[in-house]
C-alpha cells in the first residue's frame, strides 16, 4: 500500500501521440520525470526532435514523427515502436484538431480533417498496437496491473461549449463512448479510460483562452485554468496499480466546469 509503488510508472513504456504541444506534452514530460520510458509523436519532426532531445535531458524520450488521421499513417507508427520495443504498457491517444466555423460553412472538409485524426486515429492506432499492449501482461486473468489505453477526450463532448465547432465535440463525444466500447472489448488485459480536459494552456486553446481566460476561470467552481500538475497527476494515476480496477470511466479534469450550470452560458 506504499503510495510510491501503488503510484509509480517506474520503468514502463509509454507512447503518447500528440506529444510535442500542450496537454500531450505536459502527460508526455510527466511520463518521462517519473521513470517511463516515453515514445512521443506528431506531425512535424523538427518539433518531435526538439521535444525528444529535451526530455531526455532528465529521462528517456525518443521521438518518431507520423501523421495519424489516416490508417495507414497509424500503422505505420505501431510498425516503428513494435521495432523498438516488444511490448508496450501505456498508449495515450492524445493528437487532435479543432475547427471552428459558422454552421453554413462547416462542411465535409471541417468534419474529415477532425474526425479522421480525433476519432478514427484514436481507433486505428489503438488496434494495430494492441498486440503490444497484451504482450506486456504476462498470465491469465485476473490481472494485478493490465496494460492502459488513455485516450484524451474532452469537456466540449459532455456538454455544449457555445462555440461553433460542430465536428471538434462531436469527435470527443466519440472518443468518450470508444473508450466505453474498447474498455468492454480489450478487458481483461488492457484498460481503457478517457481524460476530458477542460480549459488548459495549449496551442488549441491559446486564442480562447487569450481573449476570455479570465471569463472562463471566473465560471469554474475552482476558479482557475488547468496547470501541467493537474494533467500529469490524472494521467500518472490511470497508468498506475492504483488504476488497475478503473476501465471505462471518463474523468472531467475541467475543474468543475462540466458540472456547473453558469459554465453553460456563452460567453459575452
Amino acid at each position: 500500500m506504499s503510495a510510491s509503488e501503488l503510484f509509480s510508472v517506474e520503468g514502463k513504456r509509454v507512447v503518447v501521440t500528440g506529444g510535442t504541444s500542450g496537454i500531450g506534452l505536459m502527460i508526455a514530460r510527466a511520463f518521462v520525470e517519473n521513470g517511463a520510458s516515453v515514445l512521443i509523436s506528431s506531425r512535424k519532426a523538427e518539433a518531435c526532435a526538439s521535444v525528444a532531445e529535451e526530455l531526455s535531458r532528465v529521462g528517456a524520450c525518443v521521438a518518431v514523427p507520423e501523421d495519424l488521421s489516416s490508417e495507414e499513417g497509424c500503422r505505420r507508427l505501431a510498425d516503428a515502436v513494435g521495432e523498438r520495443w516488444d511490448s508496450l504498457d501505456v498508449l495515450v491517444n492524445n493528437a487532435g484538431a479543432t475547427w471552428g466555423a459558422p454552421l453554413e460553412d462547416h462542411d465535409a472538409r471541417a468534419w474529415d480533417r477532425v474526425l479522421d485524426l480525433n476519432l478514427q486515429g484514436v481507433f486505428h492506432l489503438t488496434r494495430f498496437l494492441r498486440p503490444l499492449l497484451d504482450a506486456s501482461v504476462g498470465g491469465e486473468p485476473p490481472h494485478a496491473d493490465p496494460a492502459r489505453v488513455i485516450n484524451v477526450g474532452s469537456i466540449d463532448g459532455l456538454r455544449v461549449s457555445g462555440m461553433e465547432t460542430y465536428s471538434y465535440s462531436a469527435s470527443k463525444a466519440g472518443v468518450h463512448h470508444l473508450t466505453r466500447h474498447l474498455a468492454w472489448d480489450l478487458s481483461p488485459r488492457i484498460t481503457v479510460n478517457a481524460i476530458a480536459p477542460g480549459p488548459f494552456q495549449s496551442r488549441m486553446m491559446a486564442a480562447t483562452l487569450e481573449a476570455q481566460g479570465e471569463w472562463i476561470a471566473e465560471r469554474a467552481p475552482l476558479r482557475r485554468i488547468g496547470g501541467e500538475e493537474d494533467m500529469a497527476g490524472v494521467s500518472l494515476y490511470l497508468a498506475s496499480r492504483a488504476a488497475s480496477y478503473v476501465t471505462g470511466a471518463v474523468i472531467p479534469v475541467d475543474g468543475g466546469l462540466s458540472t456547473c450550470l453558469a459554465s453553460w452560458s456563452s460567453a459575452p
